[in-house]
């Protein structure tokens, strides 16, 4: 799985959330909740979609699949005035991510989020840094498809800096 480093600046989302943990998962409600409404949004950046996780600082001490986490459907805009009252923002700080291609079922991602856990991070120069992690659905994005496409971004810093 091929890997490039990007630099992400600040960036502005609005969308659905819900608190949720993998034993509880909530994904599919939430992007039912959210894609008729999408369209109310104003100001939006493009027509990428983004599935957004929000992790405690201590989410990743020990795997717990009841631990809960906040889980986002949203997208990117410019501004967050004017978006409709039953939709949600969020703020994330610039920083660097790991950015990984990912082609297959969203069914089958867990395989790849293993890979970049428990080979890639651990035997790069990155370390996990404490801001949202997302995937990113474009154009190629076809749900439980096999031949969909899309981003993981995780974010990371130098183990040198921490």
């Amino acid at each position: 799985m091929e890997c490039r480093i990007e630099t992400m600046p600040e960036t502005k989302f609005v969308g659905q959330k819900a608190l949720m943990s993998l034993t509880d998962n909530k994904t599919v409600a939430i992007w039912r909740n959210f894609m008729p409404k999408r369209s109310e949004i104003q100001n939006q950046l493009g027509t990428e979609l983004y599935s957004i996780e929000v992790y405690s600082s201590d989410y990743f001490k020990g795997f717990d699949p009841a631990k809960r986490f906040e889980k986002w459907a949203a997208v990117a805009v410019e501004s967050l005035d004017g978006q409709p009252e039953e939709m949600h923002h969020l703020v994330i700080p610039e920083g660097n991510y790991a950015v990984f291609a990912y082609k297959g079922s969203s069914a089958e991602a867990g395989k790849a989020y293993q890979y970049i856990f428990r080979e890639w991070l651990p035997s790069s120069e990155y370390e996990l840094d404490h801001r949202p992690h997302f995937a990113v659905m474009g154009e190629k994005y076809k749900n439980n498809d096999p031949e969909s496409e899309e981003e993981l971004w995780v974010p990371v810093k130098d183990k040198t800096t921490s």
